[in-house]
């Protein structure tokens, strides 16, 4: 059993709720049971004994009592699992997701791109009207998606990454990795986000440090 799932780690597997112990959910996986540590579960999220539930396997270890499968849903390798399931352009290694940056249960960034020019990535993992992203939503019981083109371009990546807010001019700092990022007034709250959620994450998905500044919108000169 050991060998078997430590073959898993790293994919995602489905189980059935048995039993809650100190916090954590002990899943019924066939052969053996998994662990789903409360550390490791999507906030706010409630289960019932029975319920039938995906997780991804983080690691397997040997426990006193066998092998023990230990689970994950907040883990980005979740994210990154549910995508290749519903997605076949990345199971078939058509797209790839090149960066991600995940609070679980609240938000998520991927950047996504494709070795075929014809495929459309972002469109792939959207899926038509909206049905393979949503379908992931659901799993996550909410959990929001933004998906990107992963670009060379580090400023058209940046101001991608910090969608859905509008962004005016970025100056770079390479050597540091840093980037100064300039808004509108009006879209300095959008940027930065709730409790500075927006900006965080996309600081992550890029690995370049970002500072939001605002500026007021250039007066139009009268004709």
């Amino acid at each position: 059993i050991f060998t078997e799932f430590q073959g898993l780690v790293g994919d995602i597997v489905s189980g059935t709720v048995h039993r809650f112990e100190r916090g954590d959910i002990i899943v019924e996986l066939g052969r053996t049971e998994g662990i789903l540590p409360k550390t490791e579960r999507i906030p706010y999220e409630e289960y019932q004994q029975g319920d039938r539930i995906q997780a991804y396997v983080l690691a397997v270890r040997k426990g006193v009592r066998g092998a023990e499968v230990i689970l994950s849903r907040a883990h980005e390798g979740f994210i990154r699992g549910l995508f290749s399931l519903e997605v076949p352009e990345i199971a078939d290694g058509i797209v790839e997701i090149r960066a991600l940056a995940r609070e679980a249960g609240d938000r998520t960034k991927l950047a996504v791109w494709s070795k075929d020019e014809k495929i459309d990535c972002v469109g792939s993992c959207v899926g038509m009207r909206g049905t393979r992203v949503k379908n992931i939503v659901r799993e996550l019981h909410g959990e929001k998606i933004d998906i990107i083109r992963w670009q060379d371009d580090i400023q058209a990546y940046i101001a991608a990454a910090l969608a859905p807010a509008q962004i005016g001019a970025i100056a770079i700092r390479e050597d540091a990795k840093q980037a100064q990022v300039t808004v509108t007034d009006d879209q300095l709250s959008l940027a930065i986000g709730k409790k500075g959620q927006n900006v965080r994450l996309a600081s992550k998905l890029t690995g370049w440090q970002l500072d939001i500044h605002s500026a007021p919108p250039t007066p139009i000169a009268p004709t």
